[in-house]
């Protein structure tokens, strides 16, 4: 990972975020010989690009892919290819099992298999001959083995290194305090420590922070991101092969499915869902997550999300009961580590991509909920080609930012 403390005099582009989707879009533009200045607050995918368990779904393209299916599709070649130009990745492809513990999730799992171009529903016993530490409450699973996994701290390097290498300039830590827009497009950077930086065009990859930066460039615009607190914990290492697949719930998918983005799992103050994911690690830890405590668009007094929010140590309770149920070995094997991440959620659970209306040269990309890792690369590749003027997938429309009331540019078929 490079990055530089310099603050360049001016550049083209200027990212405000050094996440999965500002590192990609980086390289893809600064390939094309675009200048890019990358500033992040916190550092090179220190927030929850590196704070997750690294999941990468591989649906199959099909012959009609949505986005949904582009953005993951799109990020698992992404990764396939640091893999191949040298870097450890401890990429792997081990398949993914999406579970059912009950009567109800059934059908809805059948509907998922159906839908997905290279999924298979098996039955309990064949889902537990192909992941042996699944227990006997599991019913049906839907199993996508086409679908990987990597470290996400090792990712995030690997796409620092891959855009510095393009010719992008990283500055981390550099907390933006202000954006000053120009009439003709462009902006004034101003950061924390006085310095500023001329930018031609800005592209905000800030996450879960994304609508606190937009604000302050202006107060008008409306890029509805919700800050979730993700929460995750890790168990002492175990013998390789003690999980040998990564693994989901059905549970989850119903609650997408059924109320639009699953913002949290608590309902009457009780944590029911099993919002999980997890997997083993190549250092033997098992590591799960699902956990999600809601925070709102912006923390008391109008400021953005903390950096670091606190471990609710109930919620990883609870979340480790509920993996226990679906992986019985995980009962004797507490957590011994704890974290959590901020993810950033939009009102619909689309991604925003493209550009900001009523302002020139602004766009902005993420909104990615709890699946940033695994659909952020193509995310920051597609919006960098939307930047340079080049044709995208018709499908990316969905994802334009101006589907918001608040968003003053003007919205028509066909643009982004």
């Amino acid at each position: 990972m490079t990055s530089s403390t310099r603050v360049p005099s001016g550049c083209d582009v200027a990212i405000v975020g050094a996440g999965v989707v500002g590192l990609a879009a980086a390289w893809r533009l600064a390939e094309a010989g675009v200048r890019v200045c990358v500033l992040d607050a916190v550092g090179v995918g220190g927030s929850a690009s590196s704070r997750n368990a690294g999941l990468i779904d591989a649906p199959g393209w099909g012959s009609r892919p949505d986005l949904d299916t582009l953005l993951k599709m799109g990020s698992l070649a992404l990764y396939e290819r640091l893999t191949e130009d040298g870097f450890d990745l401890e990429f792997e492809r081990g398949g993914r099992l999406c579970v059912a513990l009950d009567e109800s999730e059934v059908d809805p799992a059948r509907e998922l298999a159906d839908r997905t171009p290279d999924a298979v529903l098996l039955d309990g016993d064949e889902a537990r001959r192909v992941e042996p530490a699944l227990g006997p409450a599991v019913r049906v699973a839907v199993w996508t083995p086409g679908s990987a996994h990597a470290d996400p701290v090792a990712a995030c390097a690997a796409l620092a290194a891959t855009a510095h290498h393009a010719g992008a300039t990283i500055i981390a830590p550099a907390r933006v305090v202000g954006l000053d827009g120009r009439a003709e497009g462009g902006a004034r950077l101003t950061l924390a420590d006085g310095s500023g930086l001329d930018a031609e065009a800005v592209l905000v990859t800030a996450g879960a922070w994304t609508a606190s930066v937009i604000d302050s460039l202006d107060p008008g615009l409306d890029v509805p991101v919700t800050g979730v607190v993700g929460q995750m914990w890790a168990t002492a290492p175990c013998p390789a092969g003690t999980v040998r697949t990564t693994i989901t719930a059905m549970e989850s998918t119903i609650a997408w499915s059924d109320g639009g983005p699953a913002l949290t799992h608590d309902t009457g103050g009780v944590r029911r869902t099993r919002h999980l994911y997890g997997r083993q690690r190549r250092n033997g830890e098992i590591v799960f997550g699902g956990d999600r405590v809601p925070i709102g668009r912006h923390a008391v007094g109008g400021r953005a999300p903390d950096d670091d929010p606190a471990v609710d140590d109930a919620g990883i309770t609870v979340n480790h009961a509920h993996a226990a149920s679906v992986l019985p070995v995980l009962a004797g094997l507490p957590p011994v580590r704890t974290w959590s991440g901020i993810m950033p959620f939009t009102p619909d659970g689309v991604p925003v991509i493209g550009a900001v209306g009523g302002v020139p040269g602004l766009f902005v990309a993420g909104g990615l909920a709890s699946s940033g890792f695994n659909r952020g690369p193509m995310t920051g590749w597609l919006v960098a080609d939307l930047m340079l003027g080049r044709a995208v997938p018709p499908e990316v429309a969905r994802a334009r930012p101006d589907r918001f009331a608040g968003n003053r540019g003007p919205a028509r078929d066909g643009d982004v």
